[in-house]
């Protein structure tokens, strides 16, 4: 496989937005809601007291520009109205109520200025990766792009294409819906790219505004937690087919995992008021299937050392602290103690989904790993599905 991977640009959203703003806002908003008298132990349950999000919290709990309105308008409104025997007097109170209340953000107006940033800090994180490899756009061969949450056609591989510029031959792989699993399949896709043909160099973006799917008027203890966990971030990583000074990982083999039936688990809505993302509390003990066979799958690969050889560091996505409290659990005797430590670290300021992997292996490479030490990367999405990569500092 041999691929050789660059130290990955991230940037981070700029605007800080703490759990206690959060919690404020989501106490004021449902007072009643069946967990109201549990929101503190819950926020304190995630670890994290503060994320950064490409956009302020006060853009996402503004109300639309609508209102209560039918979307047929004051006349059809006024007939229905009249027409159930409502008086003239009573039909223009109704319809000065509604014109009063406020709507909530539709689609467009929650997604079109988050698209915009996502686009922004994409090609920010793409030159810094450029830089970082010491390469030119006009270098690129290849570009890989995921940005899950923000959908749009063209996307984020055609927007980088016009914006960094790219030569006009570059072959654009937009994956929009890898979602948390980006970091470690984008990374397997560029192995496979460059083992095609080791002089290509291809380049990974992955932008996240994953602050779309706060929902404001959802009262269901799942959205609390989806409030509470997510991050917006934006990564970009150079791949090349040979190693250059630049290099700071050889990826040397790649795992895939899909478990069937389990499409429900988690997953992205896109209803009337935006992207809703939808959590299920089985996922947990699915994703933990897929880290079983990753186990499986490096003691198969390592069977003819299985005492001496482990990894020196796991680069985990951190869907949840249950999740890598399992992996410690389950990892074979012997193991060093702090495998998990970056991704940790990276979830103590959200959970940043595809661009997760690129974070940790970014805190990673800026702690010092030594030449020669092995790394573990790997991450489950949605599907639910799992990739893993394993390779060596340089």
């Amino acid at each position: 496989m041999a691929a050789y991977l660059c130290p990955p640009s991230v940037i981070h959203g700029e605007h800080t937005v703490r759990t206690s703003q959060i919690v404020a806002e989501v106490r004021a908003r449902h007072p009643h809601a069946p967990w109201a008298q549990r929101i503190d132990g819950i926020a304190a349950s995630t670890g994290i007291e503060k994320r950064g999000w490409m956009l302020p919290l006060e853009t996402a709990v503004a109300p639309g520009s609508g209102n209560g309105l039918p979307a047929a308008g004051p006349g059809p409104t006024r007939e229905a109205l009249a027409g159930k025997g409502f008086s003239e007097q009573d039909v223009d109170r109704v319809i000065a109520a509604l014109e009063a209340m406020p709507a909530p953000q539709t689609v467009q107006e929650r997604t079109a200025p988050a698209w915009a940033a996502v686009q922004s800090c994409g090609e920010r994180a793409a030159r810094g990766a450029l830089q970082i490899a010491g390469l030119d756009a006009a270098d690129v061969d290849c570009l890989i792009t995921s940005h899950s949450t923000t959908p749009a056609l063209p996307g984020l591989d055609v927007s980088l294409a016009n914006r960094l510029p790219l030569r006009g031959d570059v072959m654009l792989l937009p994956a929009t819906q890898w979602a948390c699993i980006a970091g470690t399949r984008s990374l397997a896709l560029a192995a496979d790219l460059v083992a095609a043909d080791p002089d290509r160099v291809v380049l990974v973006v992955i932008a996240e505004a994953l602050s779309t799917t706060y929902q404001p008027a959802d009262d269901t203890l799942e959205s609390l937690i989806v409030r509470l966990l997510f991050a917006d971030t934006a990564v970009a990583a150079v791949v090349t087919g040979r190693p250059t000074p630049a290099s700071a990982l050889r990826l040397d083999a790649a795992w895939h995992h899909t478990l069937p039936g389990t499409r429900d688990l988690h997953r992205l809505e896109t209803r009337e008021d935006g992207t809703h993302f939808v959590m299920d509390r089985r996922g947990p003990r699915a994703v933990q299937q897929t880290v079983t066979a990753m186990w499986e799958w490096l003691r198969l690969r390592y069977e003819d050392d299985p005492d001496s050889w482990h990894p020196d560091v796991l680069l985990a996505h951190p869907g949840g602290t249950r999740v890598l409290e399992y992996m410690e659990q389950t990892m074979p005797d012997g193991w060093p103690s702090g495998l998990l430590d970056h991704s940790r670290d990276s979830y103590t300021t959200g959970n940043r989904g595809g661009a997760a992997v690129f974070d940790i292996m970014r805190r990673a490479y800026d702690a010092g790993q030594e030449r020669g030490s092995r790394a573990v990367l790997y991450a489950a999405a949605p599907g639910l599905t799992a990739t893993a990569l394993e390779g060596e500092w340089l």
